[in-house]
């Protein structure tokens, strides 16, 4: 970096801390009117503009993010030796940003090229998807799709895959309750998502999670897109693979005469994700997509943030742009939900930041929610949802899900999403299938040390090469071009089928 750039970046005039935009050593003075640094600070991390007690609350983005475990002079580094999370830091009310639909008027007419289906949403790809009621008929699933081969199969250019999806779950569980009703909801949204130009649905016979239930009580019905095989039924594994073989051969006929037609940018469901999440998230990555995702609200599209355990601490800047307190109400809910499910199992919710978030800068579960609120842009929070639950109608809205990337990106695929953008600092690895995923990097370096990982470079945000806003719209248009069938790099490297990975609560017996 040139000796004349920013050193230091101070994000709030009411923040404790400053975060290094290199390297800095004892004794430098990154910020003007700031003090002498009395630690060496990696890049991406944060030091003490002033002065803090033992117990004085540290702020970042004007917010709280945590407690001083010990005196911090001003000029030290602030990190996980003496700042900690207080889970009683009170949350300050704050105001929703202003959303300005209107500035974006003209992105409702314009256009992406998707899958047309009968229900009529437009899906981004045309996969033929072969899902298991059970663990027991994963090996069969798998050797249906293996007969296909990795890509396109030979003779079907418009179908973009054979996929399989497995699970570990399915039997040895309870028949009712919250895990079963968990795994039927996340099978039957795959099983109807846009994405997919035929469904086989592949049993045992004798799990709990039979298909005739599954079908009935989810609103699922045969045709000749969406086929069911059990194997006991079929006579044996062997059996029951040579008949998937045939029925994904009929499904991929039918699919391969589906072609890519216009459609309104409003057909669209983006999920939001971030992982590997570094101290420049916050600041480039994770903002630049909160600037797309408003830009397709505008244009009448449906945005879904998760990762409800990456909230915490920052649900005021959500519940500020609650559109009913009913929606308030819900999102509260759901975070009390979380407190007392890790509460019941020994641990509480700053497990998360995980090792790879501290050593890129991140301290506190507060500082890393703060950051990845980010991704949901300014425009209002219009509905709470379920894991795996429908999205059913357009605008910014919230899905209960773990933090665990594969496991959140699931459930937003479930629930109807037909992309993904995901955000990383530290270089998180991730695709989804049959979703394209849009990875983006919070800095420079990572780009061009993981290029064959990441579609685009939003550290330019960081060095002033770029602004918030204008990045948005390259990120924006880069997610446009993904609907139409612009490979992402996940997708070139053949990541999704193992990121299937469905939500599992309740006892296993």
């Amino acid at each position: 970096m040139p000796s004349s750039a920013p050193r230091a970046l101070r994000l709030s005039p009411l923040d404790g801390v400053a975060v290094a935009l290199a390297d800095l050593a004892i004794g430098e003075r990154p910020v003007d009117d700031g003090p002498t640094l009395v630690d060496a600070v990696p890049r991406g991390h944060k030091f003490a503009l002033r002065a803090h007690a033992a117990g004085a609350s540290v702020t970042k983005y004007g917010l709280p993010i945590g407690t001083a475990t010990q005196a911090i002079p001003a000029g030290a580094h602030v990190h996980v030796h003496n700042l900690g999370f207080d889970p009683h830091l009170p949350r300050p009310e704050v105001a929703a940003r202003a959303f300005d639909a209107e500035r974006f008027a003209a992105l409702r007419a314009r256009t992406f090229h998707g899958f047309h289906r009968a229900d009529g949403r437009v899906g981004t790809r045309n996969f033929v998807g072969i899902l298991t009621s059970v663990n027991c008929s994963a090996t069969a699933a798998r050797q249906i799709a293996r007969h296909f081969g990795d890509g396109r199969p030979a003779g079907f250019p418009n179908v973009d895959g054979v996929v399989a999806f497995t699970h570990s779950s399915g039997c040895g569980m309870a028949h009712e309750g919250e895990g079963i009703a968990l795994l039927q909801r996340t099978l039957a949204g795959y099983a109807r998502h846009p994405n997919f130009g035929g469904v086989l649905l592949v049993g045992l016979g004798c799990e709990v999670n039979q298909i005739d239930r599954l079908m009935r009580e989810q609103g699922l019905a045969a045709s000749d897109r969406l086929r069911t095989l059990g194997i006991q039924q079929a006579g044996g594994t062997r059996e029951a693979i040579a008949r998937g073989i045939a029925e994904v051969e009929a499904l991929l006929a039918m699919a391969n005469a589906d072609t890519r037609r216009p459609a309104p940018l409003s057909h669209l469901a983006l999920g939001l994700q971030c992982g590997g999440s570094d101290g420049w998230s916050g600041l480039s990555a994770n903002p630049a997509l909160g600037a797309a995702a408003d830009r397709l609200v505008a244009a009448g599209a449906s945005v879904v943030l998760s990762e409800t355990p990456e909230i915490y601490g920052a649900e005021s800047l959500l519940l500020a742009r609650a559109e009913t307190p009913a929606v308030a109400d819900a999102l509260r809910d759901k975070l009390a939900w979380w407190e007392a499910y890790a509460a019941k199992h020994g641990t509480d919710l700053n497990n998360n930041p995980s090792p790879g978030n501290i050593a890129g800068g991140l301290t506190t579960i507060l500082e890393k929610s703060l950051g990845a609120v980010a991704k949901g842009g300014r425009a209002p929070l219009r509905a709470v949802l379920s894991y795996a639950e429908t999205v059913r109608e357009p605008g910014f809205q919230f899905m209960d899900t773990p933090g665990y990337d594969p496991c959140s990106a699931t459930g937003q695929i479930a629930g109807g999403c037909t992309l993904l953008a995901f955000t990383t600092g530290r270089g998180a690895v991730f695709g989804a299938k049959p979703v394209p995923s849009l990875k983006l990097a919070s800095n420079s370096a990572l780009a061009a040390r993981q290029a064959d990982d990441i579609d685009l470079d939003c550290g330019g945000v960081i060095d002033g090469r770029i602004g918030i806003d204008a990045m948005g719209e390259q990120v924006f248009e880069r997610l446009v071009a993904l609907a139409s069938g612009e490979e992402s790099a996940s997708e070139r490297l053949g990541f999704g089928e193992a990121e299937f990975v469905p939500w599992q609560i309740g006892a296993v017996m």
